[in-house]
Order: structure tokens, then C-alpha cells, then sequence
């Protein structure tokens, strides 16, 4: 990706950020963006079976408007999970207020919510914030930024992806945004939390947009993990304009590439802010039975504790691999794995290779970023993962978070 300031940024929205007392640093930690006029939106959500209030309000409002979002309002500091009725309460209070500011309908409003969860989130501060949000909002890079940095908690930085296409003779613009650190496993469906918006001036039907977002999802947000935890609020939301005057239907190539590159972008941006991690580290897992096996051989050893520590020391420990490719579930012959370390030989047939050089494996993993390749010789399935080490930082940063 280029530098973002040398994108522009999608027609058709605004954006503001402030205080609403919520963090306790004092930092920003409410925003919106705001669509000119309702957005067609399509959604992901997370598979955890405990969600926060914010994501039924989400689904309930998704399918009265048939996929239209005029605001969408996130405050970060409280998650509104595990609040019971006073969470579904909150969330609706603000997306009534927000509805009464903006001239739209309640359910025109999707409320995102991430920070500690358990603690009752106090609407009525964001609900007084609602005016000077509205007053502030605009569409320069300034603006986004400021969404981008109201929206974080763990994280240390904020996070934002672009992409240009050309259709026809229009140019259509895409602008992302996300935060996430921790508690990053997402399994959005079908298929500390991560929330991600998705922006596009570009005329597409819910509809559509739906099936572009779930092709992207799979192959970026969903192949991705820092510490294997899957959080109650993760979502995934894409909103499309239709501003800048290009409208694209089902199966447009360049489209869903532009879209996918963003979402991998920001996939690997979590990952490389994960809690404390000293080393990302991408797995490519090849040969397997099916793409599902590969998937199931990757989460195994990213979900290693064994594994990420090995890798948090820079130990080029490759029996920690073999036993979590043996528990996966996939489809194997122990005596026909081969794996790399970047292009360095560490396991041929099942065994120790007669080339490996621990001295070079241990210098090579040390490295910032490093790449291990998997071979199971069992079909043609394969994935790409991104994950991390576990760390002595990650504990500490986690030991007290609600303290």
C-alpha cells in the first residue's frame, strides 16, 4: 500500500471523533461516519455465541432496512456485553438520539461497541457527545484519521487501508479503518475484539455487497490470529455509497480484488499490532487434502502455546510443529511432511532434514517477520495464516486489563 495520503478518500461520507468520558486515558473514544444519505451495508459478525448488545441491535436493524446504514456510531472503553437488557437498551438509546440528529430512522443507525466487557455502558455520555460529534464532522483525511484513533484501545496505532478502481470510465474509491490487538481469532459468519469499516463510493446492491464482503472476509480476517480468543463483538462492515457515480453488480473481478486487498491489509496491520508480539509470522500450509485441512493444520500451530513461544525465543523447535500438524484433525501421513523455514530445509519425509542448520533456523526466525512453509503431500488444498509469538508483554498487558 501506498501512503495514504496519496489516496482520496470515498464520496459520500463524513467523519468526526471526541471525548465522551468512556477511556480512562481521557483520549478520544466515541465516532461516527455518517453516509450523506443511507448506505447500502452488508455485515459480518462474530461466531461467538455470546455477543454484545451492539451486534443483535446490528442484525435487527440490518434486516429492517434491507441493508441501509445512514450512521454508523463506535465507542471504544466499554464493549455493552454481558449487560443484559440495559445493553440492548443503551444501544437502542443512542441510535434513537443519533436517528433524531441525523433526520433518519433508528434503525438506519449501527452501533459498534469494543473496551471491557461486564460493565454497563453509560448512554447517556454518548448520547450528550451526540451535538459537538455532528457539529465537527467532515470529509478531509484529517477527519478519518481521527475515527481511526477514537476507535482504539490495546492497539498502539491506528489502522487504515485504500484502494482506486477504475470501472468504465469512473474512478471508484475504498477506504477502510479497524482497530484490534487482542483477543483476535476472528470467525465471522457465515463462515480485545476487532471492528472494521469499509467504505466505498461505488453504487452496489446490498445484495452484492454481501457477497463481496464474505469472499473477502475468508481469505484475510478470517486467516488471522493473535492469541486464538474469539471476541464477542468482532464485525465486519462495508458500506457503499454509490456517490462517485460507478455501479458495479455480481462478479466484478477488479472489484473484489481492490475489496480483498484492503481486507488482507488490515488483516496483517492487526496482526503486526498484536499485544506485546515480538514476530509475525506467515504459514503457508500446501498439500493438503482441502483447503479446510490446510486451514485446520494453520490454526493448529498458530493456536500452539508450545509453538508461539518457541517462536517468542526464537526456538527453532520444529517438533512443536509436527505434534500440532498430528492434532489438527486434517488429513496427514506423518512420514511425507516437509517444512521450511523461509527457504531453509528443516523437515523432509517426517524427519529432521540432513541439510538443517540450527544455527541458520534460529537466525532466520529472529527475524521481525518470517515465513514457514508446510507440505503435507495429501492433495491440493492450501491456505496462507497470519499469527504471532506469545510473550512475557502479552501476559502483563492482559494480567490487569480491567485493573
Amino acid at each position: 500500500m501506498s501512503d495514504a495520503s496519496q489516496f482520496l478518500l470515498p464520496l459520500g461520507f463524513r467523519f468526526a471523533a471526541a471525548k465522551a468520558g468512556l477511556k480512562r486515558s481521557g483520549r478520544t473514544d466515541f465516532a461516527l461516519i455518517v453516509a450523506d444519505t443511507a448506505a447500502s451495508a452488508a455485515a459480518a459478525f462474530t461466531a461467538n455465541r455470546v455477543t454484545a448488545a451492539p451486534l443483535s441491535v446490528d442484525k435487527e436493524n440490518l434486516r429492517a432496512t434491507g441493508g441501509k446504514v445512514r450512521v454508523v456510531a463506535v465507542n471504544a472503553g466499554n464493549a455493552n456485553c454481558a449487560a443484559g437488557e440495559a445493553g440492548l437498551a443503551a444501544a437502542r438509546a443512542t441510535c434513537a438520539a443519533a436517528a433524531q440528529l441525523f433526520d433518519c430512522k433508528p434503525e438506519e443507525v449501527f452501533p459498534s461497541s469494543t473496551g471491557i466487557i461486564g460493565v454497563p455502558l453509560p448512554a447517556e455520555k454518548l448520547i450528550a457527545a451526540l451535538p459537538a460529534l455532528a457539529a465537527s464532522l467532515g470529509s478531509e483525511f484529517d477527519h478519518f484519521q481521527a475515527v481511526a484513533q477514537a476507535i482504539l484501545t490495546t492497539d498502539t496505532q491506528e489502522k487504515t487501508a485504500f484502494a482506486r478502481v477504475n470501472i468504465g470510465e469512473k474512478e471508484i474509491r475504498i477506504a477502510a479503518l479497524c482497530k484490534g490487538s487482542g483477543m483476535i481469532h476472528p470467525r465471522l459468519v457465515p463462515h480485545a475484539t476487532m471492528l472494521v469499516y469499509i467504505l466505498t463510493d461505488a453504487d452496489v446492491s446490498p445484495k452484492n455487497l454481501d457477497a463481496y464482503l464474505r469472499q473477502s472476509v475468508e481469505v484475510s480476517f478470517n486467516r488471522i490470529s493473535v492469541d486464538g480468543d474469539t471476541s464477542t463483538n468482532d464485525t465486519v462492515l462495508l458500506l457503499a455509497s454509490g456517490a462517485g457515480g460507478a455501479t458495479i453488480g455480481s462478479g466484478n473481478a477488479a472489484f473484489a480484488a481492490a475489496l480483498t486487498q484492503v481486507c488482507t491489509s488490515l488483516a496483517r496491520q492487526i496482526v503486526a499490532d498484536g499485544e506485546g508480539i515480538t514476530h509475525v509470522v506467515e504459514l503457508h500450509i500446501e498439500g493438503a487434502a482441502s483447503d479446510a485441512d490446510a486451514l485446520r493444520v494453520a490454526k493448529a500451530i498458530a493456536h500452539s502455546p508450545l509453538v508461539k513461544t518457541a517462536w517468542a525465543g526464537a526456538d527453532p523447535n520444529w517438533g512443536r510443529l509436527i505434534a500440532a500438524i498430528g492434532y489438527s484433525g486434517a488429513q496427514i501421513d506423518p512420514d511425507r511432511i516437509d517444512i521450511q523455514f523461509g527457504e531453509l530445509p528443516i523437515c523432509l519425509n517426517g524427519g529432521r532434514a540432513l541439510s538443517f542448520d540450527e544455527s541458520a533456523a534460529h537466525a532466520y526466525i529472529a527475524q521481525p517477520e518470517f515465513s514457514i512453509a508446510i507440505q503435507l503431500h495429501q492433495g491440493a488444498g492450501s491456505c496462507i495464516f497470519w499469527t504471532t509469538d506469545l510473550t512475557h508483554e502479552y501476559i502483563r498487558i492482559n494480567a490487569d486489563y480491567s485493573t
